[in-house]
């Protein structure tokens, strides 16, 4: 029975338009699934499905999302990490949270938090990035970090205090499946799919609040700063105080980006 998929251009450009066709005739496709991002009960045969495709250096797996949830897509995961997005889209396996990396030029590893922040009398919800230690630029002796030069050449906006909402940054987004975090995803080279800048090796755990907070807005603000500039703080108001201070130090760059999944 012809099932009510929407399978992306570039979705259909990695699997072929024979396999492809065998999905959207049913051939291929489950009935009943479990959405990948909001964890309940979806049918292809009675309301609008989006295949998402998870793609490593070697393997792909092929997932499914109410389409009123997260649009038909690909998302590029470094192959030794699928093994994690595999476990979580199928439900198998604990979800503990690992080491994390982004597309810095060193692969420098980094911490990131996820709260909420009032800005303009409204909470946003809020993530924060920063390495665990030093990020240089390739050919460089090292010497100093550069983490802050390289996020704003990417985009990001230097932020000197938390009055206004940050601007938003074209071609990036976070994604969010299954209720948790699975990446921040930046534009591919030469107009290509997005790829990951930053990558949960197992995804991460949000708070309730936190995602109704961005399934409402459809937008999260992403805060960067260098090593050491916000640190792990436990609660939401000394969080919010870390990035007043940094900001005033000159240390933080910000940016809006919107949500995929939910």
């Amino acid at each position: 029975m012809p099932r009510m998929l929407d399978v992306s251009d570039d979705v259909r450009a990695e699997i072929g338009d024979e396999e492809a066709d065998r999905l959207l005739a049913g051939e291929n496709a489950p009935g009943s699934y479990d959405c990948t991002s909001c964890r309940t009960q979806g049918d292809s045969e009675l309301e609008r499905t989006s295949t998402v495709l998870f793609v490593g250096d070697e393997t792909a797996v092929l997932a499914f999302a109410h389409a009123t949830c997260i649009p038909s897509q690909v998302v590029q995961v470094a192959e030794e990490q699928l093994q994690g997005a595999v476990r979580s889209i199928t439900g198998g396996g604990p979800d503990l949270p690992g080491a994390q990396h982004a597309g810095t030029p060193d692969q420098a590893v980094l911490g990131i938090t996820s709260g909420l922040v009032l800005i303009g009398g409204q909470l946003h919800p809020a993530l924060v990035v920063e390495p665990t230690g030093p990020v240089s630029r390739p050919g460089s002796d090292g010497s100093t970090d550069e983490f802050l030069p390289l996020v704003i050449e990417q985009g990001f906006e230097p932020v000197a205090d938390l009055t206004e909402v940050p601007a938003a940054l074209p071609g990036w987004s976070v994604l969010l499946a299954m209720g948790q975090l699975h990446a921040v995803l930046q534009p591919g080279t030469g107009g290509g799919n997005q790829v990951s800048w930053w990558q949960a090796h197992q995804p991460l755990q949000v708070t309730d609040g936190w995602r109704t907070a961005a399934n409402k807005s459809s937008t999260v603000l992403v805060f960067a700063a260098p090593a050491g500039a916000i640190g792990q703080q436990p609660r939401e108001d000394l969080l919010r105080n870390a990035l007043e201070k940094a900001a005033a130090d000159g240390v933080l760059a910000a940016a809006a980006m919107p949500l995929a999944g939910t």
